[in-house]
């Protein structure tokens, strides 16, 4: 079972020749803290209602606020993440698909405009093997639709992209939570985006510190 501390020596590792870098500032230090708390696996009311007024206390704009709230909330993809590749296996063994076959007209045309040649799709690939693919094969409404969405905070775009990789590197690494493969993802992408060793091992300890799951009224 993958515990915390695989989540903290991965980052460790990855982070170990970058340069320590600044701490989190006050209001992307607020966003971390709002997005673990609004997470799925996490829904703890009173931790949403201090996220909600410490980011709004920290210079939030509302845009900004509903931007975290819509990246978090894309955490329900894990569930196709964890699942698509299996039910294709499983559904060709009963004969219920050609998992082999070529992509039909619409299918490619769905690949194309929504994969083709990108390279964060060909990184992604290496940390849900088959995922994208299957899940075209099953349901190509799903397929857009898993675009559709987790397209939306990246397009209204109030919050840095730098900070948009911690928050949901933190999310996947929560207790509750605990998503390796997002998780490898997203640290990589923070990396890439100028984030240093002191500013994702700060938003790591606060992914640690995440409340369990509460029943929110």
């Amino acid at each position: 079972m993958t515990s915390v501390e695989d989540f903290i020596h991965a980052a460790g590792s990855a982070t170990a020749l970058l340069p320590e870098g600044a701490a989190l500032d006050a209001l992307s230090t607020a966003l971390v803290e709002l997005g673990v708390a609004v997470s799925v696996t996490c829904l703890d009311a009173v931790a949403i209602e201090r996220g909600i007024a410490s980011a709004f206390d920290a210079g939030a704009s509302l845009a900004q606020v509903q931007e975290v709230i819509a990246l978090i909330s894309g955490l329900g993809v894990h569930s196709l993440m964890a699942s698509q590749a299996r039910v294709l296996e499983q559904s060709a063994r009963r004969g219920l698909i050609d998992a082999r076959a070529p992509l039909d007209a619409k299918r490619q045309a769905l690949w194309d405009t929504y994969v083709g040649n990108d390279p964060f799709w060909t990184q992604f690939e290496r940390y849900v093997p088959g995922f994208l693919d299957a899940m075209l094969r099953l349901s190509p409404d799903i397929f857009k639709g898993f675009f559709d969405y987790c397209e939306i905070p990246w397009k209204s775009g109030t919050v840095r992209a730098a900070t948009k990789e911690l928050i949901a590197m933190a999310s996947d690494a929560t207790p509750t939570h605990r998503f390796m493969p997002g998780f490898k993802v997203h640290l990589r992408n923070a990396i890439d985006l100028g984030n240093g060793r002191r500013a994702i091992l700060q938003a790591l300890d606060i992914a640690a510190a995440a409340p369990g799951h509460v029943d929110v009224a």
